[in-house]
């Protein structure tokens, strides 16, 4: 699951760095509103954590420029300003959930799990397919009662192909999910992961589709 951290106190960016990528997030910073809008609005995330005191350009005049660009990421918005009046205004800019600060960060992964969740239109925790059940929280996955002992890059797949089951998910796709804006990850590297992750759960969980991508395939 790939993520966008949009905040200015390096402290509390590092702080969010560290609670998303321990929860199986692919964490990116950025420090101003006009880098942010323009990440927010050209790369693909799965969630985006944003401040709403941000230089250059703010936080709320983002958010209503991605909405009205079109961009649909789920957005949660952190603000130190917690009047009722200043959160309304962040949900009917756009934003999908609204955290004041100072917060705990297991809330704050609680909620952002539950908006990628939610986006892909899975609302439960653990997402049972049949032979094969991924617990989203507890970053496990069980084949037959089984569990498999994945690393977290195995996992992180395994989890988006799950949200995603519903489509053969393309390789250019899932190489930005894994790995973000690295441009030295190549289609090679992704084959390895699916390779080992099909010799761990076996035949029949993860379906190729030719000219299309990938697609988890558990019984339902």
């Amino acid at each position: 699951m790939r993520s966008l951290i949009v905040e200015d106190d390096p402290r509390i960016a590092a702080d969010l760095q560290r609670a998303l990528g321990s929860a199986g997030f692919l964490v990116e910073l950025s420090g101003d509103g006009d880098d942010a809008w323009f990440r927010g609005g050209t790369e693909n995330y799965d969630l985006i954590v944003l401040d709403l005191g941000l230089p250059r350009l703010d936080g709320l005049t983002v958010l209503k420029r991605w909405r009205a660009e079109g961009c649909d990421t789920p957005v949660l918005v952190l603000t130190a300003r917690g009047a009722w009046t200043e959160r309304v205004e962040g949900i009917d800019a756009g934003a999908d959930d609204y955290l004041p600060k100072p917060f705990r960060m297991e809330e704050l992964v609680a909620r952002a799990r539950a908006l990628v969740r939610r986006s892909g239109g899975r609302g439960a925790s653990v997402q049972d397919l049949g032979r094969l059940s991924v617990d989203m929280n507890r970053m496990t996955a069980t084949l037959d009662g089984a569990a498999q002992h994945l690393t977290p890059l195995e996992f992180r797949l395994l989890a988006y192909l799950t949200l995603h089951r519903d489509r053969p998910v393309p390789p250019t796709e899932l190489l930005e999910h894994l790995y973000g804006g690295d441009d030295n990850k190549e289609i090679n590297a992704l084959e390895a992961i699916i390779a080992r992750l099909r010799r761990k759960l076996g035949p029949g969980i993860i379906a190729t589709r030719r000219g299309f991508g990938y697609q988890v395939e558990a019984e339902a």
